[in-house]
């Protein structure tokens, strides 16, 4: 079949995959001229006609599935056609390998890798739960990484749509059976907290090299999925214990997608998620961070029961992030002002010291020569940075300080009043997201658990000046003892971020007082008239 011609524009190459149900081509778009992946539904061709059209109907549910889901983890659907009276698929192309094929390749992932994989699949997945879909059937084999490390989840073949009927006979199992929620097994309804099982499942393979599950015939794995506890994973770290929350028995017992996200992205900077541990069941093996001669390393501890001294299991991770600088600095710094990025918050407010922590370095800011206003007040004055951008400020009495400055990120802060009233820019050459509105996803879900009274009051994704970007607004109670400055209280904010088109990513932050808001959020709008990112 190699060079054959479908549909008069796609034409076939190489295989680069295939599976009980099918198999996937490399193939030319002669239409517009780009690689894409064909999936074959080879398993029509040995099944009757009834259940050709069952197989059918499946076909064009996963690219439907897979088309109300808009998000950079998940494959992209390109187009869905009929050839020798079977439908084939015409999906993105990912040039990389596959995560059973990586376990295959390299025995297991280490704790952080795998963890950083879990990441992006739970994205997509929270995606896909937005969008009304669950996967279904959540598994190494379909979640796939790119040769520069890009992770996306593929294959949404057995998804189920929110308000669609089963597209299965009933009795049928569906998904591979190592990767089967203990309910689904039991024959309930699947539920997001079964794609999450199948999640914890997949990244205890990762790490382990082996399925959690797997015994020597199907019915032997799905009785051991229902009544057994997985083996105590010897080689998971810091991942340990977000492998336990995520394999509970019991749906309601595990984590939150938003949990999870949080869990998974300490451990992939090798931290110990205490949120994960109080899942443990009692004399389950526990974990700790420890110092040695060469840095920081995780050991497992037992229950109080149990007489074993701690274990070492892994060597230090890799140093923390970017974003989670940008995240620590959000809840640390300045009055408990937390946020993503920066922009305006004020009112007419008087001058005042400027906002500080550890960290930063703080100073008057020169206003710089005047440009074309537009519909900014004439009484505002433009703050041109020495890192290269450019603000109006209502007046001249603000202070500037840096709050993060290293591993190309630099976070600049202004304020009249100490922090009371906060502008934030952030910059960011090298960001570990792949869009502004991931980026809002993780630190919302941070703030979730860190803030008091956090409320989200909106988070979309927007353009900024024909650009992607995304805008997000939330609530919180600031606490008097949360930063040097005590202003407690009701507080908003608004974050606006965006990437350029040679991969900056941009966020200008603002908040206040929730009393001051109204003044506040009309003139976030100026501010955002006036941002220049870089000026001569």
């Amino acid at each position: 079949m190699q060079g054959l011609l479908l549909a008069g524009r796609y034409r076939l190459a190489d295989t680069i995959g295939s599976g009980g149900m099918g198999r996937v081509w490399r193939a030319h778009d002669e239409v517009l001229h780009r690689a894409v992946a064909i999936k074959e539904l080879t398993a029509a061709l040995y099944v009757s006609e009834s259940d050709q059209e069952r197989l059918l109907h499946r076909t064009r549910a996963e690219a439907r599935a897979a088309a109300r889901i808009n998000h950079s983890a998940v494959v992209t659907v390109h187009d869905v056609l009929d050839h020798d009276a079977r439908p084939w698929i015409v999906m993105e192309l990912i040039e990389g390998r596959s995560l059973a094929d990586a376990v295959k390749a390299e025995g297991r992932i280490e704790p952080a890798e795998a963890a950083r994989i879990g990441l992006w699949v739970l994205r997509a997945l929270r995606a896909a739960h937005s969008a009304g879909v669950l996967h279904r059937d959540v598994k190494p084999g379909n979640v796939l990484i790119s040769h520069d490390g890009r992770v996306l989840l593929t294959d949404f073949g057995i998804a189920q749509i929110e308000g669609d009927t089963t597209i299965t006979r009933t009795g049928e199992v569906v998904g591979s059976v190592d990767y089967l929620a203990p309910e689904r097994v039991r024959g309930h309804d699947p539920g997001p907290a079964s794609d999450l099982w199948a999640l914890g499942a997949t990244l205890y393979t990762a790490v382990e090299g082996r399925s959690p599950f797997r015994r020597t015939s199907p019915i032997g794995t799905m009785q051991a999925v229902v009544e057994e506890e997985p083996a105590e994973p010897a080689n998971a770290g810091a991942l340990g214990p977000v492998l336990t929350a995520l394999l509970r028995k019991d749906p309601a017992d595990r984590p939150s997608a938003a949990e999870a996200e949080m869990m998974l992205a300490e451990a992939a900077e090798g931290r110990l998620s205490s949120a994960a541990q109080a899942y443990a069941p009692t004399g389950q093996v526990r974990y700790e961070t420890f110092q040695t001669g060469t840095g920081t390393g995780t050991r497992a501890q037992t229950g109080a029961a149990t007489p074993y001294p701690p274990v070492t299991v892994g060597p230090a991770p890799a140093p923390p992030k970017r974003h989670r600088l940008r995240t620590f600095a959000l809840v640390v710094a300045l009055a408990a002002i937390v946020g993503g990025g920066a922009a305006a918050a004020w009112q007419q407010f008087g001058a005042g010291g400027g906002p500080t922590d550890s960290a930063s370095s703080s100073s008057s800011v020169t206003p710089s020569q005047e440009g074309d206003r537009g519909t900014i007040p004439a009484s505002w004055v433009p703050y041109k940075d020495p890192f290269g951008f450019r603000i109006y400020l209502p007046d001249d009495g603000w202070k500037r300080s840096v709050s993060i400055n290293g591993d190309g990120l630099r976070q600049v802060d202004y304020s009249p009043d100490d922090g009371k009233h906060l502008v934030r820019v952030a910059v960011d050459t090298a960001s570990d997201f792949s869009s502004s509105y991931d980026h809002m996803v993780n630190l919302d879900a941070d703030l979730t658990r860190r803030l008091v009274d956090y409320k989200q009051l909106s988070l979309k994704q927007t353009l900024f000046r024909d650009l992607p970007g995304s805008r997000w607004e939330y609530s919180w109670t600031a606490r008097a003892q949360d930063a040097p400055h005590h202003f407690p209280g009701p507080y908003r904010a608004i974050d606006v971020g965006y990437f350029d088109r040679d991969g900056t990513e941009y966020a200008l932050y603002a908040s206040s007082p929730a009393a001051d808001w109204a003044t506040t959020r009309k003139q976030f709008d100026l501010i955002l008239q006036s941002w220049e990112p870089k000026t001569p």
